[in-house]
């Protein structure tokens, strides 16, 4: 049975087109509800003005001089980066061709990183629709937070970054456990479980609580449904059907075309292709390899009909990991793009 999950992504709010996810007033104004907007008891007649013109009206004009009147700097701040947001959505069909956009220029991202991954949470959250599978659910989460990475034993696992440092802080007590933490009390550790097929039934219990670890071991549930996701992902965006399946290494004298999930496996994959050699310590941060197949070859470029697209995926020297998915939209060999 088909489950829902991420009610913050304001999926629901969303309009369900054929060709994407349609914006809607009630998706803009949740954006109002979010602290850096909402005006504090503090706030100026100006921000506050503002604030209310738009909940009774996400879409009305708003004017240089209605910003200037926000009285606190930060705060204006934020009114620009959601109105630039707010432009840039409403100036497209979909918040897919919207996102897709962003990157097709080459040019620098105008959005705010949480906007960007606000885009990417509600059309994973499309693309996943109608699942019943918590591994899908949980690798689509690589999407749009940032992980923290271990890798012993030969076991990779990855965790939510932000659920981690939240927990480092108060040990899982909230406001109370940062209290305690001050005055050097000494609190339990919290162990993040990782998914598998005994506690799996409860990850749509608490899916907005982050705290499920993902085993991204080649030939375990989290890699086959991080690259089903994948798959979902390209199909969603660009309308290309792929098949992508975990691989332990790539053993390639035809390597051709590959592409980094992230800032850190791009440039491992691009010394390894040129034949250059790799630090053993870089290597050792490649957690995930993947083979990307066209299923039609009338979608790739003619010279690599038939060849297939090595995928990485890679975290920063402190064990970090924040995945680019747009690294798909723009670096396939595609003959067209929707």
């Amino acid at each position: 049975m088909a489950q829902d999950f991420w009610a913050s992504s304001g999926f629901r709010l969303l309009e369900k087109r054929e060709d994407g996810l349609g914006v809607t007033d009630e998706w803009l104004a949740r954006f109002l509800g979010r602290e850096e907007l909402a005006p504090p008891h503090e706030a100026g007649p100006g921000e506050r003005e503002l604030h209310t013109r738009l909940l009774l009206d996400p879409r009305v004009d708003v004017s240089d001089s209605d910003l200037a009147a926000v009285e606190d700097e930060d705060a204006r701040e934020n009114w620009e980066h959601f109105l630039r947001f707010r432009a840039r959505v409403l100036r497209f069909a979909t918040v897919e061709q919207a996102y897709v956009d962003l990157y097709l220029e080459g040019g620098e991202v105008d959005l705010a990183p949480f906007f960007v991954d606000a885009m990417a949470q509600a059309i994973v959250r499309a693309a996943l629709d109608g699942t019943a599978d918590p591994w899908l659910c949980r690798a689509g989460e690589m999407f749009f937070r940032r992980q923290r990475v271990s890798a012993d034993a030969g076991q990779v696992l990855a965790v939510d970054a932000a659920t981690v440092e939240m927990y480092a802080q108060t040990g899982g007590f909230g406001s109370v456990g940062r209290l305690l933490r001050t005055q050097n009390v000494d609190m339990p550790s919290v162990k993040m479980d990782v998914l598998n097929h005994e506690n799996a039934s409860f990850y749509f219990l608490r899916d907005e609580l982050y705290g499920f670890a993902l085993d991204l071991t080649p030939g375990r549930e989290g890699a086959r449904a991080l690259a089903e996701v994948l798959a979902l992902w390209v199909r969603r965006l660009l309308g290309v059907d792929v098949k992508i399946e975990p691989q332990a290494q790539v053993v390639d004298e035809r390597w051709r075309w590959h592409v980094g999930l992230d800032q850190d496996s791009t440039a491992i994959l691009n010394a390894l292709y040129r034949g250059d050699e790799v630090d053993p310590a870089d290597m050792q941060r490649m957690l995930a390899l993947f083979r990307l197949d066209f299923r039609d070859a009338g979608d790739v470029v003619a010279d690599m009909a038939g060849k297939p697209v090595y995928l990485g995926l890679a975290c920063r020297p402190d064990r970090t990991l924040k995945m680019k998915p747009h690294n798909l939209v723009v670096n396939l060999p595609l003959a067209n793009v929707q």
